[in-house]
């Protein structure tokens, strides 16, 4: 399959960066101290690809929110940075063929978090959007890849979200945007997308003669 496009809309975790153990480790230690069970605070609460203050907020009390955020946040940089994440197959050499300005990183992790984990495989975007810009809606709402979109300067429909998750898809979906879909958390069928891969060595990518970007899936 071949798209064409003027950027790539990128995911972080599990997209570009494989960091599923450490967040089971850290967030499982983190429920803990709370006097949950990380299965107990997942019934609870859905937490794949939203914002953790959203999270937080919805399993802790009201004042104990913002010091239980910065012992998640250190806890999860401090992972990280003891090895505890590695890139998605392909990630690093698709994000080497395309030119820094036709792509950007789109997350519902803090700045702080995802620059360290895209940090520790290599990978440092020159535009990065997380959950300490200022959003009014995450995902599956689309504004995360319109301000995206904004900030590279391209029309929203010539934009190509990839993404691991449902949510990050229909919002893709919903700003209007083509969509691959990466089974690394997820089963083929239930990720609804334009192409779906088991990573990112099956997307290649290069620049045409008229400047925009022709994608190859498969």
């Amino acid at each position: 399959m071949r798209f064409s496009a003027s950027a790539l809309l990128f995911d972080s975790d599990e997209t570009l960066v494989s960091s599923l153990q450490s967040v089971k480790r850290v967030w499982s230690s983190w429920v803990e101290s709370y006097g949950m069970t990380l299965e107990e605070a997942m019934a609870r609460v859905e937490v794949h690809g939203r914002p953790a203050a959203e999270i937080a907020a919805a399993l802790l009390p009201a004042g104990q929110v913002a010091e239980g955020l910065r012992r998640l946040a250190d806890a999860e940089v401090a992972d990280a940075l003891a090895g505890g994440v590695v890139p998605v197959p392909g990630a690093v050499a698709l994000l080497a063929s395309l030119p820094q300005d036709r792509w950007a990183v789109v997350t519902s992790s803090s700045r702080r978090v995802a620059e360290t984990r895209l940090g520790q495989v290599g990978i440092h975007p020159k535009f990065l959007i997380t959950s300490d810009d200022d959003l009014t809606h995450y995902k599956p709402h689309p504004e995360p890849f319109l301000l995206a979109a904004e900030r590279l300067g391209v029309d929203p429909s010539r934009c190509i979200v990839v993404e691991d998750a449902p949510a990050g898809l229909a919002a893709g979906r919903a700003a209007g945007m083509a969509t691959i879909a990466l089974t690394t958390t997820h089963r083929p069928d239930e990720l609804d997308a334009d192409a779906t891969v088991a990573d990112l060595t099956a997307v290649s990518a290069r620049v045409d003669e008229a400047g925009e970007l022709e994608i190859v899936v498969g």
